[in-house]
């Protein structure tokens, strides 16, 4: 049987602080965590999680006694008017917790200047031993995996990656026969989850369920077997899963150790 390490994504446990997500992913079995060190919106917790903050210290603990590994760190967005070099202390405390990727959002029109900075982006990571990982999403401006390709390849740099999250390949009218163009040196992780096979027809409700309302692998109509089949046999895999409803009364180790039951089941049919 092929071994793909399993990491527990941010997202599934954001009502954990930092180093109790660390705890959970021990606790449910995986061997990797990925954890958020900028919000993804303005609405969400923020955490002192850049630099030497007694959250960090606490993360890198619980990491020495678990066992457990970062596998990545988001969100960085490259906005028009963004500076690159801003992300330095974030990414120096990446390179601090181990992340070898970083999740990375194109959030500019200006398909030259996201380049340029998507460019700039992976020699900030490079001497940290950190990839940078361009995720498709159909509302952001690359919105499928042909543009994160181009803008990978457009790019030109050895720690350029394309992330393929389940979800959004879907939803960007993406198929696995898609991802044969992409270079498997350019994949380096991806995001599962499952979800209905009807795709929202508006920005609101695509948001909604890739924030709140995901499913279980197994759960939904995804062709997640022919995405996994598509991608490297040995590809690390990260459980985003946010479940909004069921986090209500469900805790999130709990949650934690469906999401892994049913992502092994589903690997296993794979081998």
């Amino acid at each position: 049987m092929t071994v793909r390490p399993l990491s527990l994504a941010a997202l599934t446990v954001l009502e954990l602080a930092p180093p109790d997500m660390v705890r959970c992913a021990a606790a449910a079995g995986y061997s990797h965590v990925g954890l958020r060190l900028i919000p993804a919106t303005p609405t969400e917790v923020s955490y002192a999680t850049i630099g030497d903050t007694p959250v960090i210290r606490d993360v890198l603990r619980r990491l020495s006694d678990t066992g457990v590994h970062v596998s990545d760190i988001e969100i960085l967005r490259l906005t028009p008017d963004v500076d690159v070099r801003a992300f330095a202390a974030v990414l120096e405390t990446a390179a601090r917790l181990g992340a070898p990727n970083a999740l990375v959002a194109g959030n500019d029109p200006d398909f030259s200047r996201l380049t340029a900075n998507f460019a700039a982006l992976c020699d900030l990571g490079a001497p940290l031993g950190i990839a940078m990982n361009i995720e498709p999403m159909p509302w952001t401006d690359v919105k499928n995996l042909q543009q994160g390709a181009r803008l990978v390849a457009d790019a030109d740099k050895a720690n350029a990656g394309v992330l393929i999250d389940a979800l959004h390949f879907d939803r960007s009218g993406n198929v696995p026969a898609d991802i044969a163009a992409v270079p498997q040196t350019r994949l380096r992780y991806m995001q599962l989850c499952d979800a209905p096979g009807e795709r929202p027809q508006d920005v609101e409700t695509l948001l909604y369920h890739a924030r709140a309302a995901r499913l279980m692998p197994g759960d939904g109509e995804l062709d997640l077997a022919g995405i996994l089949r598509a991608l490297p046999r040995d590809l690390p895999v990260s459980l985003e899963i946010p479940m909004q409803e069921l986090a209500r009364t469900v805790p999130a180790v709990e949650r934690a150790k469906q999401m892994r039951a049913k992502a092994l089941a589903l690997l296993a049919t794979l081998d």
